[in-house]
């Protein structure tokens, strides 16, 4: 197949996502697949005689990246876009993607992933992997995502969304868990135990260009992560932080986390978070493969924390970590991922 994989843009995620496409472009290429690895935001940026040429000579606009401590700063990137365009589509992108297969979404977070690419693509025809744009914008705003799992009565901590911090200070309820509404890879997000860390951790929240955020009740628990694959929930992985919150760092740092896949526990706790975690993906109206995060309680209960839709790929990413207890191989995986995503167009 002819495929392109589509990778960073100017979200908050932009290195975790060129780290997803890297690899999911080098396992494809392995498997004998011609593949155009291309940065949604700056495009192919030379004139284009011969598309095909581009996919026989598996184009790459970078070969590597490394994965810092902290969010990158993607303002050098704006500089130097050559057309000084902002639009979020780069220079032949949809001429590329169009003459591709399928084009496999490696995006995280802003317009990547919050339905907004994935519904010029259904208007232009392009063939993509993931969910369409309508459970892509549920999902991405965890505002909606709250109501839409209370609705379908999935389990979630209760919560508020606030539009500014002088709002946000009707919240009484601590410890508390403050976070941007539509953000990833818990950038922004912080647990706050009292008042004063709470209006530290309001502005943080605010500093990422949202307009409004959530707070909501800290559940004390275990964290767990469930995969969906073509509606089938994989095997658990229980996330064990060494130290503080699972935050940006502790995800993408190799070490900073103990990931146990499959989880240690029992199979009443199994089932519990693969019923709730399909239930989910249900209820957001989701496709073809996400991830699904949980906080275990001491009960047992599973409480749905928010659903990713298009999970991250990379090295020290969870879901190639549930695969592989299936048996199921990264290279594989990816292959998996587009089959299971092409099935969509042929309703």
């Amino acid at each position: 197949m002819r495929i392109v994989v589509l990778a960073g843009g100017l979200s908050t995620e932009r290195d975790v996502s060129i780290s997803s496409g890297l690899l999911v472009s080098r396992s494809l290429r392995e498997k004998g697949h011609e593949v155009v690895l291309l940065d949604v935001f700056t495009g192919y940026e030379e004139n284009i005689c011969d598309i095909d040429a581009l996919f026989k000579q598996n184009y790459s606009f970078v070969d590597d990246i490394s994965l810092g401590s902290t969010v990158g700063d993607f303002n050098e990137v704006k500089e130097n876009r050559l057309d000084k365009s902002g639009r979020f589509i780069g220079s032949n992108v949809i001429e590329i993607c169009s003459y591709a297969d399928i084009t496999f979404l490696a995006l995280h977070g802003g317009e990547g992933e919050n339905g907004q690419i994935q519904a010029a693509f259904d208007l232009l025809g392009i063939k993509y992997t993931g969910s369409g744009y309508f459970g892509s914008a549920l999902a991405m705003n965890k505002g909606l995502t709250k109501s839409v799992l209370i609705q379908n009565n999935v389990l979630t901590p209760e919560g508020t969304i606030y539009k500014t911090a002088e709002d946000a200070k009707s919240w009484d309820s601590f410890p508390c868990v403050v976070k941007p509404c539509s953000g990833g890879s818990s950038v922004g997000i912080t647990v706050a135990k009292n008042s004063d860390e709470f209006a530290a951790s309001v502005k943080e929240a605010f500093s990422y260009g949202e307009n409004e955020i959530v707070v909501e009740k800290f559940i004390e628990g275990r964290e767990f992560s469930v995969g969906i694959l073509g509606e089938k929930a994989l095997p658990p992985i229980e996330i064990i932080p060494k130290s503080g919150f699972y935050d940006y760092a502790a995800k993408y740092q190799a070490g900073a986390t103990d990931e146990i896949c499959p989880a240690d526990i029992d199979q009443k706790a199994d089932d519990a978070l693969r019923s709730a975690a399909v239930a989910a993906y249900n209820a957001l109206h989701l496709e073809s493969y996400a991830r699904i995060d949980f906080i275990l309680d001491k009960n047992g209960n599973p409480y749905c924390l928010e659903a990713n839709t298009l999970p991250g790929m990379t090295p020290t990413s969870l879901l190639p970590q549930e695969a592989a207890v299936e048996g199921v191989c990264y290279a594989d995986l990816c292959e998996k991922i587009i089959n299971i995503s092409l099935k969509k167009y042929e309703k």
